[in-house]
């Protein structure tokens, strides 16, 4: 243990601890009071460069803190003026680090591990040096940063055809379990918007469903998982995001719910991962006129976040706000002003600034001009460091390989991920009850249809996986990829393969009226041949294809949940998930044709 870090540690531990212990409320109080004397203790002696840096949370490139690959070091170079992740830390003292697939953070486990060890040891290498709360974006299903072999569940809307507040709570317990065993303490999970617009290209499958209540039940139940295992979970995106038609990374969307429609629909998952003590809430790059007439984005509406969630939904945790890189945030003012802003709305963490530096200077001149307070960084901090306390990380921010070989992707995790799985996967059809398919019956399947780019960590394709999964339950089975947008050379080669087959599966991905998907399944069923679809995205595929005999709903394309759709489809498993959206008819899309809870069961 390094000698400063020693001194430094031994300022917060005591107070750590007995919060750790708990007792009664009084003495919990009375903690909490001694920690808190404890933390401004720390902050008085920090360095107004030290008190900004804390405020960040930033990308950077490398699998490595101190060497990284030269193509990595490249990048940071480019993009942020350092070379390693230890001289991110050195020059911006950031307070977190967020790890990406694509920054090449998250190879595997132990790699995990080392990085995050490594990114310790850099700060607190640091005059006055603390540790650094790592975090990602692991919310499972179709967003998932660190990949096979850790474990990975389930989505959050095949949770939410699961029903089952014990199953989102285990989900949430052994996800965050495997992620603190690899050093990352803050998961940006759960999702907390209501998808009530199937058009909705950003959230989707990666809410709970449409129901309030019922998405509600779920995000507590996940905050309690993720936070008993001593990792941070984050509610977003704040207010909510979940009846939009525009993607924030790439536009700015306008919520035009009146306020009372907000307080019916989008508040209650927020109210209960506030009830349920969450530790951190992400805001949405989205504008609610109802909500705050101004025409800013809530991350920079001080209406939304210190009127509505700090006053009125009474939460005085870490306000993280969602990526400061998505142009949602970007279209009314520049990057300069964005962090001040934020911070001037109610923000206590700013995550990856476009560029770090002038982001960061930005904030640095806004004090030094009297635009912010000290005082008002001071509140911020303090939010940033009670979390840190409160996850151990002043006690001890290290990490072992040994935790990590107990603990990432056993096989009792594994197992739970696929029993959890089963439960989820939605029978919406099943006519003439073809379904369970019959290796006796149907022993060779052709397995065709979209290979979208698999969820981060899982094996894929999508056709490949099932035909495996097939294949290992006795049935013969064959994959031919057909991709999201089938060419007509393409169909006519599954309708020549459909020829020699005892029945065919087609996975469906997002289809539209305008879909050639369509005409590949058109064109199977001319064949004869029974057709059993699967939608391995959104559960609406079904209403553009009417004519399929069954169809089942999988809410994503990672291996576990494929793999439990085939169980099912085999008849290993029971279908027992529900729908938790409505699925309205393709040429009346006021008409409902499946409502919240549609499910068959064999």
């Amino acid at each position: 243990m390094h000698t400063s870090r020693r001194t430094l540690l031994a300022a917060t531990a005591g107070a750590a601890a007995a919060v750790a212990v708990g007792g009664t409320p009084a003495s919990a109080d009375q903690d909490d009071r001694l920690q808190d004397h404890r933390l401004r203790d720390l902050i008085s002696r920090m360095t107004l460069e030290e008190k900004v840096g804390q405020l960040f949370v930033m990308r950077v490139y490398g699998h490595s803190a101190t060497a990284p690959d030269q193509a990595d070091i490249d990048a940071n170079l480019a993009e942020i003026g350092v070379r390693t992740a230890a001289e991110l830390i050195a020059k911006y003292r950031v307070g977190g680090i967020i790890y990406f697939g694509w920054a090449h953070n998250t190879r595997e486990p132990h790699q995990i591990a080392d990085l995050s060890n490594g990114i310790q040891r850099a700060s607190l290498a640091q005059p006055r040096g603390l540790p650094v709360l790592i975090s990602t974006d692991q919310e499972h299903g179709i967003v998932a940063r660190v990949g096979t072999p850790a474990t990975l569940f389930p989505g959050a809307m095949a949770l939410g055809a699961g029903g089952s507040r014990t199953d989102a709570r285990t989900a949430g317990r052994i996800g965050g379990a495997e992620l603190r065993a690899m050093g990352i303490r803050q998961d940006y999970a759960p999702v907390a918007d209501v998808n009530v617009n199937p058009a909705n290209p950003v959230i989707g499958v990666r809410s709970f469903g449409a129901d309030p209540q019922a998405v509600a039940g779920l995000v507590a139940a996940q905050v309690k998982g993720y936070q008993g295992a001593g990792v941070a979970a984050t509610a977003k995106h704040f207010p909510g995001h979940g009846d939009t038609e525009t993607d924030s990374h790439y536009g700015f969307p306008v919520i035009e719910h009146t306020e009372a429609q907000w307080d019916e629909l989008d508040a209650p998952p927020f109210r209960a991962a506030v009830a349920a003590g969450i530790d951190s809430i992400m805001t949405a790059h989205i504008m609610v006129p109802a909500l705050d007439p101004a025409g800013d984005p809530a991350t920079l509406s001080h209406p939304i976040l210190t009127g509505i969630l700090r006053e009125r939904l009474g939460y005085d945790g870490v306000v993280v706000t969602d990526s400061l890189g998505m142009e949602g945030v970007r279209t009314k003012y520049g990057d300069d002003r964005v962090p001040v802003l934020a911070l001037k709305a109610g923000v206590d963490q700013l995550l990856n600034p476009p560029n770090p530096d002038l982001a960061w200077n930005a904030v640095l001149q806004a004090v030094r001009g009297g635009e912010l307070t000290e005082a008002r960084l001071d509140e911020s901090i303090l939010r940033v460091l009670r979390l840190k306390a409160g996850l151990g990380l002043l006690k001890d921010p290290y990490v072992t390989r040994r935790g990590v070989d107990r603990t990432v992707g056993v096989p009792a995790h594994l197992k739970a991920a696929d029993r959890i799985a089963e439960r989820t996967t939605t029978l919406l059809v099943n006519s003439g009850r073809l379904l369970p398919l019959s290796r006796r019956t149907h022993k060779k399947v052709l397995v065709v249809g979209a290979d979208p780019a698999s969820p981060s960590g899982t094996t894929g394709p999508p056709t490949t996986v099932l035909a495996d999964a097939l294949n290992e339950l006795g049935f013969t089975a064959t994959a031919l990829s057909t991709g999201t947008a089938p060419s007509a050379s393409a169909i006519a080669k599954a309708v020549a393969a459909a020829q020699d087959a005892d029945a065919v599966l087609v996975g469906t991905y997002n289809v539209t009226a305008a879909s050639t998907q369509r005409t590949l399944v058109d064109q199977l069923l001319a064949t004869g041949r029974p057709v059993v679809a699967l939608a391995i995205r959104n559960p609406y595929d079904v209403a553009q294809l009417p004519a399929v005999s069954a169809y089942l709903a999988a809410y994503s394309w990672t291996d576990v949940e494929l793999r439990a759709a085939v169980r099912v489809l085999a008849g290993r498993a029971d279908p027992t998930g529900k729908l938790p959206v409505p699925v309205q008819r393709a040429d009346d899309p006021a008409q409902v044709l499946y409502s919240v809870g549609h499910g068959l069961t064999y």
